[in-house]
Formats: structure tokens, C-alpha cells, sequence
């Protein structure tokens, strides 16, 4: 695949990285692995199996971390894996979608434990202010099938067909990328850190600079998901998640929907805040919502302060 490099961004992967990097090496694409500062020996065991291996001395997170990676790959299609990926099957479908007129990227099936495709997450629309509030507030998780969500989360997608599909955002774990795209966007927003809503964003400055973008089928990958997640403290997880949610909905949406998505921040976590409470009886616990409050109220009440490093 003399086209096609592939980018694997690693924090603390040891245990998926071995049969992740071996399904890849299968494809015959350039390999290169960014290390951000990980503390198992990921980045040793991606040296002892001969691939090239960049070692950054901090967790510069996943968006700077991937541009790291396009940089020194002179390939005009780049495959974004995530360790926890492992590819089941040829790259040349995405690379041929990838390289057709006006495309900027393409995205594969991927697949759970269960050996079915993921619905609803490896293949969404862009969030609009009404989803992202269903989400923050709640709503999809106890009303699944709502339509905000059912739209948002592309369950119309037909997952028998095996034609691409022209999608807005496929899933960033498997995502093969158009090397003048990437060029042409500045690459990925290196502000969103130390990630989430990156690759969101980076299909979003996309499509408004009027590429298309691509689910194609017939390129598969088996996907664990979110090992690098959690091995965060569930605190932590939380306020770079709410962090990089408002930096998106700062970026798009209008200040109706800044708005919106500010207000059920505020809403959201104070329900969430009360439970954590009446759970484990700990004001620390409780305590983490208050700093998501602010970082949302901030943004629509003048003078509150804290937490810049995170907005």
C-alpha cells in the first residue's frame, strides 16, 4: 500500500498494541506510532517489533499528537487506528474512496466483541445544539429512540449495504484521511486537548470547506473502545470531556445554541452533582460538577473565572 500510511496514537496501550500493530503490518501501509508520555512500555514494545515509534515527553494529547504523525508520512492517504483497533481487512477500498474528486476522508465498519457492526457510533451526523443537549441532559439515555438522536446517531444507516455510504462523520478510530485535506485544514485543531471532539471537529471544518466525506463497508476492523478512557479517574474524564464539548459548540454554533448547550451543561450537572451526593455521600465527588458548571457558565455570565487551562 504504497499510498496509504497509517498513525496509531498510544497512551499507556500496552495491552491492546501488540495485535493491533501486527493486523497493520498485514496491510504492507508505513507505520508510525505516537507515544504521548505512556508509563507501561507501550512505546518499548512498538520499538521491539521494528516500527517506528515517536516518544513525546508529555501527553501533547490526540489531535496534536496525529498531525505529529501525517507530518512525517509523505503518503496522500493517511489511516488514523486506534490502538484498540485491529484491522480485518484490505485498506485499498478506503484509499480508492479517499481518492476519488471532492472526498476528504473515509471511515470503515467497525466491529464490537459481538461481532457486530457498531451502530450508532461509527458512523454519526455532526452534533447540532438539540442533540448535544439530548445528550448532556439525559434524554437519549432514557429515550433511545428519540428522533434527535436516532438522526444524530445515523440509525437510518443501512448496515447490510456494502456500497460507501456519503456520511458526515465517520468514526475517528478507523479513518483514513485525504493527505491535501488534512493540508488544506491546517490539520486537526491541536486546542482540543487532551482529547474528544477533535476528529468531530476536523469533519466539521470539512464539510464547510466543502468535502465529502465517506462510511465504506467493505473496510472492516474489529474496535474494543475507550481503553485509553478508562484508565483516567472518572472526575478527570469528565471535565476534559465538558472541556472539549463547549470548545466545539464555542467553535460552530450560533449564541442561541452556545446557549442552549451552556444551560444544560448547567442542568445536566447539577442533577448529576445531587446524584453522586445521595450515592457516595461525598461533597468531592459532587464537587467535580461544579467545576463543569463554571466552565459553562463562564461562557454566558461575565466575570466567572477558573479553570482556563481547560476551556
Amino acid at each position: 500500500m504504497n499510498q496509504v500510511g497509517i498513525v496509531i496514537v498510544t497512551y499507556n496501550s500496552v495491552a491492546e498494541i501488540g495485535s493491533c500493530l501486527d493486523a497493520a503490518a498485514a496491510t504492507g501501509a508505513k507505520i508510525v506510532v505516537v507515544d504521548n508520555a505512556s508509563a507501561d512500555g507501550t512505546a518499548d514494545e512498538v520499538e521491539r517489533r521494528g516500527i517506528a515509534v515517536i516518544r513525546n515527553a508529555e501527553n501533547r494529547g490526540f489531535a496534536a499528537a496525529v498531525n505529529q504523525g501525517i507530518r512525517i508520512l509523505p503518503m496522500p492517504c493517511v489511516l488514523l487506528l486506534n490502538p484498540d483497533a485491529q484491522i480485518l481487512s484490505g485498506l485499498e477500498h478506503l484509499a480508492a474512496q479517499c481518492m476519488l474528486p471532492g472526498v476528504g476522508a473515509a471511515g470503515g465498519r467497525t466491529l464490537g466483541a459481538d461481532g457486530l457492526p457498531q451502530a450508532g457510533w461509527m458512523a454519526r451526523r455532526l452534533p447540532n445544539p438539540a442533540s448535544l443537549c439530548f445528550e448532556i441532559l439525559g434524554i437519549n439515555r432514557v429515550w433511545p429512540g428519540n428522533p434527535v438522536n436516532w438522526r444524530f446517531r445515523c440509525l437510518d444507516l443501512d448496515l447490510t449495504a456494502m456500497t460507501p455510504s456519503e456520511v458526515e462523520q465517520p468514526a475517528g478510530a478507523f479513518l483514513m484521511v485525504r493527505r491535501e485535506a488534512w493540508e488544506r485544514l491546517g490539520g486537526f485543531d491541536e486546542r482540543f486537548h487532551p482529547l474528544w471532539f477533535e476528529d468531530v471537529d476536523f469533519c466539521r471544518r470539512m464539510k464547510d470547506a466543502g468535502w465529502r466525506l465517506f462510511h465504506v463497508p467493505a473496510a472492516t476492523a474489529a474496535h474494543s473502545g475507550a481503553h485509553s478512557i478508562r484508565k483516567m479517574p472518572l472526575g478527570i474524564r469528565e471535565i476534559y470531556w465538558y472541556g472539549s464539548l463547549l470548545r466545539y459548540t464555542d467553535l460552530h454554533f450560533s449564541r442561541i445554541g452556545r446557549v442552549a448547550v451552556c444551560c444544560s451543561v448547567v442542568a445536566g450537572s447539577v442533577i448529576r452533582a445531587v446524584g453522586r451526593l445521595l450515592k457516595h455521600g461525598s461533597m468531592r465527588d459532587a464537587a467535580v460538577y461544579w467545576k463543569i458548571i463554571e466552565l459553562a457558565a463562564r461562557r454566558i455570565l461575565p466575570g466567572i473565572n477558573g479553570l482556563e487551562g481547560l476551556s
